[in-house]
């Protein structure tokens, strides 16, 4: 039987009102989407119900032995306007954490677009991608979702709760990107002060500009355009590394900086009236 839009609306709203009461989801409400197609008509759905605007995009990764079947190496999910935090040098931001969920932190490189993205181009590649960035800037993406088990099913169970994205750090630009070579875009992290990986933004197929072709070639598909101004979280550059209420992240990049956060307990909120009318 079809996937019904009324079941992906009853999966979108049910992750959107533990996301805004800050409650967990133990089970995954509802049949688990089977393929991409399904998980982003529930994402698209929660979109519609979550009472903020897209401020920009995540990136992620799919599991090599799966992207043959799945025909993508990557996957995305929305970063909202309330959850983007610009860290001023090196204080140490605050992420809210949802206990009884998942929360991870990621090193990544964060790109601002600097123009409109042409909405009747519908296949980028990454050197058309790079014309659009008007800046870089080294970030965290906080990886997180109500539901416990968000990664454990496969990207489409990701993709259905926002990509698992619950919030996006800016820090410094990086100057001179244009001719940075990307294996020398370095970090590493380290969790209450014990190191818990490193890499650099190499190990993304492609490389960021890549990942970025990728999501502009998968927004103008699902008429979502990129604006001037949005944020591209660009991919996990030292693996997705899980967080606890309580514990501190230090993220380093090379010369360019260096970003620390600190997870405290996610607050529930009165679901805005927007959100509420729909759900």
């Amino acid at each position: 039987m079809p996937f019904s839009a009324a079941s992906a609306a009853a999966i979108a709203r049910t992750f959107v009102e533990a996301r805004y009461r800050a409650a967990p989801v133990r089970v995954y409400p509802g049949e688990m989407p089977a393929d991409l197609a399904t998980a982003y008509r529930i994402q698209d759905a929660a979109i519609g119900f979550w009472d903020d605007e897209v401020a920009g995009w995540k990136i992620g990764l799919v599991q090599t032995d799966l992207r043959a079947d799945l025909g993508t190496d990557r996957i995305a999910g929305p970063i909202f306007a309330r959850q983007v935090v610009h860290a001023r040098g090196s204080e140490t931001v605050d992420l809210a954490v949802l206990g009884g969920g998942f929360a991870a932190v990621e090193a990544e490189f964060v790109l601002k677009i600097g123009r409109d993205q042409d909405p009747m181009q519908r296949t980028w590649r990454a050197d058309d991608a790079a014309e659009l960035i008007g800046t870089v800037h080294i970030g965290i993406e906080l990886a997180g979702s109500p539901f416990a088990e968000i990664n454990d099913h496969g990207p489409a169970v990701t993709v259905s709760d926002f990509g698992n994205n619950s919030g996006l750090v800016v820090g410094a630009e990086v100057k001179d990107w244009r001719e940075l070579d990307w294996r020398r875009a370095v970090a590493q992290t380290a969790i209450e002060g014990k190191p818990v990986g490193e890499g650099n933004a190499a190990v993304l197929p492609g490389g960021p500009l890549a990942a970025l072709a990728f999501l502009l070639t998968h927004c103008a598909e699902r008429g979502r355009p990129l604006r001037k101004g949005q944020l591209v979280s660009s991919g996990a550059v030292t693996g997705v590394h899980q967080i606890v209420v309580g514990q501190s992240a230090e993220l380093s990049f090379g010369d360019f900086g260096v970003l620390r956060c600190r997870a405290v307990p996610a607050r529930g909120e009165q679901t805005p009236t927007a959100a509420g009318a729909a759900i």
